[in-house]
C-alpha cells in the first residue's frame, strides 16, 4: 500500500492496478472481495465477488463462478457491470465499470478449473444444481468439470475516490484519459 498520498493522477492509476493485483494475491487484501452489480430485467441486483486473477495488460479482472447462475445468466443478455471495491487502509474506494463476458470452455477454464479442483472451493461447482437451488442437505461432488466458469471483467472505466482527512479527492480513469472530478 502506498506509504504517502499520492498527488499525480499517473501515480494514482498505477497505485490502484497494484492494489487490484495485490488483492488477488493476498487472501486478506481488502479488495479481494468487491460487490458487482448487474442487471436483472429493469432491476439492478449485486453479489458479492472474489477477485481470482488479474490480466493487467488486458485491463481485466477474472472472477470465477457456477455457469448456471443468475449473475452468468444476467451477463450473457447485459454484459455491462460495475465492481465497488473499498479499501479502509486506503481510504479508497473503486468504482468499475466493466464489461463481463462468460468462459465456459477452452484452456483458459481448463487450466484454472486444474489449479481448484483439488480445493474445498470446488464443490461449489460441481453440484448437480444451480445455485440457490433448495435442498434437503449438502449434495456429494459430481462430474469432472462441473459448471465451473470465468468471468472475464474488462475494465472500461475506474472511478478511484480517496477519503481523507486533508479533504476527498476523484479521478476517473478512461478511455478519455485521466482527470480530477468533484468528489
Amino acid at each position: 500500500m502506498p506509504a504517502a498520498r499520492l498527488e499525480q493522477l499517473a501515480e494514482i492509476e498505477c497505485a490502484v492496478w497494484a492494489e487490484l493485483g495485490s488483492a488477488v494475491r493476498e487472501k486478506g487484501h481488502p479488495w479481494r472481495v468487491g460487490v458487482l452489480a448487474t442487471l436483472d430485467g429493469e432491476r439492478a441486483d449485486a453479489r458479492s465477488v472474489v477477485l481470482r486473477d488479474i490480466e493487467a495488460s488486458a485491463s481485466t479482472l477474472l472472477i470465477y463462478t457456477d455457469e448456471r447462475s443468475a449473475k452468468a445468466r444476467q451477463v450473457e443478455r447485459h454484459p455491462l457491470g460495475t465492481l465497488v471495491l473499498w479499501s479502509d487502509p486506503l481510504g479508497w474506494q473503486l468504482r468499475l465499470r466493466v464489461h463481463l463476458s462468460l468462459q465456459t470452455s477452452g484452456l483458459e477454464v481448463s487450466s484454472r478449473w486444474a489449479q481448484l479442483k483439488m480445493s474445498p472451493a470446488a464443490h461449489d461447482y460441481l453440484s448437480p444444481l444451480p445455485p440457490g437451488s433448495t435442498v434437503a442437505h449438502p449434495l456429494p461432488q459430481r462430474g469432472s468439470r462441473g459448471f465451473f466458469a470465468v468471468l472475464a471483467a474488462e475494465v472500461q472505466a475506474v472511478d478511484w475516490l480517496e477519503l481523507h482527512a486533508e479533504g476527498h479527492r476523484r479521478a476517473i480513469f478512461d478511455a478519455k484519459g485521466r482527470r480530477w472530478v468533484t468528489p
